[in-house]
């Protein structure tokens, strides 16, 4: 029996909550992944629910095997072996260059597994991005990763003005929230510069922060229990490699409004292997956790609370980012009240389009 849209829209990988490209478990049919490695790494807790067609062949398994696809026959080395780091980590939701196996495997794979209709690709209108893919993300996970955001194009130049703000000299030492003039170097390496996105040379950061808009505008009122009104100014952000990184810290751990983290990445042919600088998050309440090359084009959401400590590993290449953060209307009116944060706070129409222009 065919699937409709409504149920496909409701599947995720099980491991991290990715909604495109899924492949269907080989024996109980009802859980879905995005990689044959997420379905091995889930298997442990699985295992407990997968009302499997042959239970004898499942008994011969070792413990933490995830049974074959119904139609792959299995390999004889079925488990890789992997460090207790690399047990325990669980990759974010990715729509693009992930890992796919062999030609040979993939036909057969596709044979044996369904693939759903993709959602959160970025050829879908902001509205579509936005309800289908981002919001069930956030709302299940806490963490959303967008690949392709902007394309090729757009994401070169908004690096090109990067680059050349940071010719200007206008980059100044990060600093914490509850810290201002005292030496940060050894919790947090990046150098700063804060963006409205109306200053000269600025005009492809600018298209960026009104995509932000226009994907919470479309999610305003869906993500947990947030009304959001209103937004940061643009930090942008660059590491100079050389190790500098920053430890493990929370965006808004004192309740200053701040909701919603959107970062942007603008980082050419990066990987971790070769130049570190991977955003590593530490979801409240679980054991794995989940960590994010800061590859050219992405884009990252996350909950800016407590819910998602992280850190930024360090960095051996010269590594850019643009951050924006999303203020509740409540907390933010309570946060005045109580205490000025510093916060660079820009308040933002989501009501109507941005001007991209």
């Amino acid at each position: 029996m065919e699937q409709s849209d409504l149920d496909r829209d409701q599947q995720y990988c099980e491991l991290c909550g990715k909604m495109d490209d899924l492949l269907k478990c080989g024996r109980c049919r009802s859980s879905f992944y995005c990689s044959k490695e997420h379905q091995k790494q889930h298997w442990r807790k699985h295992k407990l629910t997968c009302k499997e067609t042959d239970k004898a062949q499942l008994r011969k398994q070792k413990p933490e095997q995830p049974p074959p696809p119904a139609d792959v026959q299995a390999p004889e080395k079925h488990r890789e072996e992997t460090g207790p780091e690399q047990t325990d980590s669980a990759a974010v939701p990715q729509t693009a260059n992930t890992e796919v196996p062999g030609d040979e495997d993939g036909r057969r794979e596709e044979r044996s597994m369904n693939t759903p209709t993709p959602n959160g690709q970025t050829s879908s209108s902001p509205r579509k991005l936005s309800v289908e893919y981002i919001v069930p993300c956030m709302n299940k996970h806490g963490i959303c990763v967008v690949d392709n955001f902007l394309g090729a194009e757009i994401g070169l130049g908004i690096l090109d003005n990067v680059q050349a703000l940071q010719k200007t000299g206008k980059f100044t030492d990060g600093q914490l929230v509850s810290q201002k003039s005292d030496s940060t170097k050894d919790i947090r390496g990046d150098k700063i510069t804060w963006i409205e996105g109306r200053e000269a040379g600025c005009e492809k950061i600018r298209i960026l922060m009104s995509r932000m808009d226009d994907l919470i505008r479309h999610c305003n009122g869906k993500l947990g229990n947030y009304k959001i009104n209103g937004r940061t100014k643009a930090m942008v952000a660059c590491y100079p490699g050389k190790g500098t990184g920053y430890v493990r810290h929370v965006d808004n751990p004192n309740g200053d409004g701040r909701c919603v983290t959107c970062i942007y990445y603008l980082n050419k042919d990066w990987t971790a292997k070769e130049h570190g600088g991977l955003l590593r998050i530490f979801p409240e309440g679980k054991a794995q956790f989940a960590d994010i090359e800061p590859q050219f084009d992405r884009l990252l959401l996350f909950w800016s609370d407590r819910r998602n400590p992280h850190e930024v590993q360090p960095a051996f290449a010269t590594r850019y980012a643009i951050t924006v953060w999303y203020f509740d209307a409540d907390e933010r009116a309570r946060a005045k009240e109580k205490y000025l944060t510093g916060e660079k706070g820009e308040k933002v129409e989501l009501d109507k389009a941005s001007d991209p222009s």
